[in-house]
C-alpha cells in the first residue's frame, strides 16, 4: 500500500473542550466520511459517545469507542491530573499513540495537560530539546506557521533553532511550500535590535543549514505574509496569536455593525456578501485545524477549547497529512537528531 493510501489511525478525545461531546463527534464523523483512508477511535464515556453517534450515518467499521471513565478538567493542575487520572480520556488517548495503536491524538481539552501528557506519555524524539506548539495562521499570502505559541514560555537559543528546523520541514511537507522563509519575531529588522534571547539566536539561525532564514520580522508584517515560519518563544507567540484573534473578531463585529446600521449599508452588504464571505474564509483560523505539538514520537494536535465541528474535522485531517508525509521521520533524518544525554542517534 502506498503512503498516500495507507490507513491512518487517529484517536480523538470525545470529552475534551467547551463543545464536547457534540461538536467533537460531529467533526470526527465528518472527517471519517470525507476520508476513506482514516480510522478513528473516540475516547470517552462510552454511553455518552454512543448516544451522540446514534444521530449519524457513518462507516461503522472504521470507528471504534474506547471507554474512559475520567476527564481532566481545564482548571486542574496539569502534572497532577496526568499522574492521577490514569483512566481519563486524555491519558488513554495519548497511550494509544505511545503504544503505536494510533498515529495521532486530537484534543480540545486542557492545554497544560496536553503539553505535559505529550512529553510524558507520548515522549520526545531523542535530540529534541523542547516540543513547541505550532499553529498555522492565515495571512495575505497564505498560511504561516507560528512556532512556539504556548508550550515553552522561557526558551533558549538552541530551542529556537530547532523550532526553525521543524517549522521548515512542516511547512514544506504539509503546506507544500518549497524553501519556506523563516524569520524570528523581533521589535525591528535591524540586527542590533531585540532582547537577549533574540540577539543570541540570530547568528545561530544565520548559520543553520537547511533553512531559508530571512532575518527578523515585526509583528505588523506577519498578516501580510512576509514569512512562512515565525520563530519565537511561547510568551511572544501567544501574545501574537491572541492579538491576531482579537483584532479579527473586533474587525468582523465592526464590519457587521456598519453594514446593518442603515438601509444603504444593508443593500451594500447584500451586494458584497459573496466577495466578503470568500475573503473572511481566507482569514479564518478554523480552516487549518489545531496546533500540532511538534517533536514528539507521535503526533498530538491541540485544538482550540471552543472548537466547533469544522475545526475538529480539519485537525483530524491534518493528522492524515502529517502521517502520510511521515513528518516525524523527516525530523529525525533532516535534523540529524542526536540524543544529547546518551550521544547516540535515534534508532
Amino acid at each position: 500500500m502506498s503512503e498516500e493510501n495507507r490507513i491512518v489511525h487517529v484517536a480523538g478525545e470525545a470529552m475534551g473542550g467547551d463543545n464536547a461531546p457534540g461538536h467533537i463527534i460531529q467533526g470526527a464523523v465528518d472527517a471519517l466520511t470525507a476520508n476513506q483512508n482514516l480510522c478513528i477511535t473516540l475516547v470517552g464515556l462510552q454511553d455518552v459517545v454512543e448516544k451522540e453517534l446514534a444521530a449519524y450515518t457513518y462507516p461503522k467499521e472504521r470507528l471504534q469507542i474506547l471507554h474512559a471513565s475520567e476527564q481532566i478538567e481545564m482548571a486542574e493542575p496539569p502534572v497532577h491530573a496526568i499522574q492521577t487520572k490514569k483512566d481519563s480520556s486524555m491519558v488513554r488517548g495519548m497511550k494509544l499513540v505511545r503504544e503505536g495503536s494510533c498515529d495521532a491524538f486530537v484534543t480540545a481539552g486542557s492545554t497544560g495537560a496536553t503539553l505535559v501528557g505529550g512529553q510524558v506519555l507520548v515522549g520526545r524524539l531523542k535530540g529534541i530539546e523542547r516540543p513547541p506548539l505550532a499553529p498555522l495562521m492565515p495571512t495575505r499570502k497564505g498560511p504561516a506557521l507560528l512556532i512556539d505559541c504556548g508550550a515553552n514560555m522561557d526558551a533558549r537559543p538552541s530551542w529556537l533553532v530547532q523550532y526553525a528546523q521543524m517549522g521548515s520541514i512542516y511547512m514544506e511537507s504539509i503546506v507544500g511550500i518549497r524553501n519556506p522563509r523563516v524569520a524570528i519575531a523581533n521589535v525591528g529588522t535591524e540586527e542590533e535590535k531585540g532582547n537577549a534571547l533574540v540577539k543570541e539566536t540570530l547568528p545561530l539561525l544565520k548559520e543553520c543549514e537547511g533553512i531559508n532564514f530571512i532575518g527578523s520580522i515585526e509583528a505588523r508584517d506577519i498578516p501580510a505574509g512576509e514569512a512562512d515560519v515565525i520563530v519565537c518563544d511561547a510568551f511572544v507567540g501567544n501574545m501574537i496569536l491572541k492579538m491576531y484573534e482579537g483584532v479579527a473578531s473586533v474587525l468582523l463585529a465592526e464590519i457587521k455593525e456598519a453594514l446593518m446600521s442603515s438601509t444603504a449599508g444593508k443593500i451594500g452588504g447584500l451586494l458584497i456578501k459573496p466577495s466578503l464571505k470568500k475573503t473572511l474564509k481566507k482569514f479564518s483560523t478554523s480552516t487549518y485545524g489545531g496546533a500540532p505539538l511538534l517533536g514528539l514520537r507521535g503526533l498530538v494536535v491541540k485544538a482550540h477549547g471552543n472548537s466547533g465541528a469544522i475545526e475538529i474535522q480539519h485537525s483530524i485531517e491534518q493528522c492524515i497529512e502529517f502521517s502520510t508525509q511521515d513528518v516525524t521521520e523527516k525530523f529525525r533524518t533532516r535534523m540529524h537528531l542526536v540524543d544529547r544525554t546518551a550521544g547516540a542517534k535515534e534508532s
